[in-house]
């Protein structure tokens, strides 16, 4: 179980979002749009990483990131640590491993990050003094939620219905449910899972990286993940056009995981998943931070981006 100090760690790691400097990238070409103003959520930056070679006479596959901030350069993030997402893309790009893709990153507001991705409609079936312990949640002095009410919904709205749209507009996209992905870690995995039950008909495929399975930082009378299993035995999409994958380490905060994971792999085996269209892989001693995640990005992307 992960200890008291490193739950705060992580809870600070995605609530800082001081570094607004424009990464440098080893491959490909970045744009940012600063401030990209929603009716939905609070403005935040997005970045839209391009392959060597990007060209209007091509069209693209399109990958969406949460966590954008903590993409693409270590000198840019409050950590010194990134998930090497250029790297990464840009040898499977070359090498053919994968299609030709052009990344999102949105970036989290800080205080608002959990609030953005905690799944609403799982958490609204819960009664309202259990909404309320899940409300309370302290790290410390501090609240999980930095008292912001759970709009994923909205969050959700934002990305299909504004994003989503500018970036088939600015772009060389395949707009198409086929080749629009989602992908996170942590409560960004929770968000991907949450986004491509809710908009099945938009999302082909997500990527969860150590999904954060309770929500919240302990698993200790915690009434989420049972409500959000519940949702899942109902909404998970269809496998016959949908990939999804899931991994976890065993170490820091991810060994909170395992044994909501494996419910979760039997809820899949039950809709009918195979290995043609779900993943779920366990990284024996590996933790919750970006070094780990770049380290298996490959996986994901190669098994939702195949060619």
């Amino acid at each position: 179980m992960a200890n008291k100090s490193c739950l705060m760690a992580v809870l600070l790691h995605f609530c800082i979002t001081g570094f607004t400097q424009q990464p440098k990238v080893s491959s490909g070409t970045l744009q940012r749009f600063e401030n990209f103003a929603s009716k939905y959520i609070t403005a935040r930056n997005v970045d839209v990483w391009l392959p060597e070679r990007y060209s209007n006479k091509n069209k693209y596959a399109v990958l969406y990131m949460h966590d954008g901030q903590m993409l693409f350069d270590s000198n840019t993030t409050w950590n010194h640590a990134d998930w090497q997402v250029d790297e990464t893309m840009g040898r499977l790009i070359r090498d053919h491993a994968i299609k030709n893709c052009i990344v999102v990153g949105i970036w989290n507001t800080g205080d608002m990050r959990h609030a953005d991705y905690f799944p609403q409609q799982p958490f609204e079936k819960l009664s309202v003094a259990e909404q309320d312990s899940v409300y309370n949640t302290h790290l410390g002095t501090q609240s999980v939620f930095h008292n912001n009410k759970i709009r994923s919904d909205n969050y959700l709205l934002f990305l299909v219905k504004e994003l989503k749209p500018f970036i088939d507009s600015m772009f060389s996209t395949l707009p198409q449910q086929q080749n629009t992905f989602i992908a996170g870690s942590s409560m960004g995995g929770l968000i991907s899972l949450y986004a491509i039950c809710q908009y099945p008909n938009v999302f082909g495929g997500a990527a969860c990286l150590s999904t954060h399975w309770p929500g919240i930082f302990t698993l200790e009378q915690n009434p989420f993940p049972a409500t959000m299993l519940q949702y899942l035995k109902i909404k998970l999409p269809s496998p016959k056009n949908h990939k999804i994958y899931f991994d976890h380490g065993t170490a820091t905060l991810d060994a909170l995981y395992p044994g909501i994971q494996k419910q979760v792999d039997q809820l899949m085996h039950a809709k009918n998943y195979t290995s043609k269209n779900w993943q779920t892989i366990v990284y024996t001693g590996k933790d919750h931070s970006e070094k780990a995640w770049a380290e298996r990005f490959h996986v994901p992307l190669q098994f939702l981006l195949a060619q």
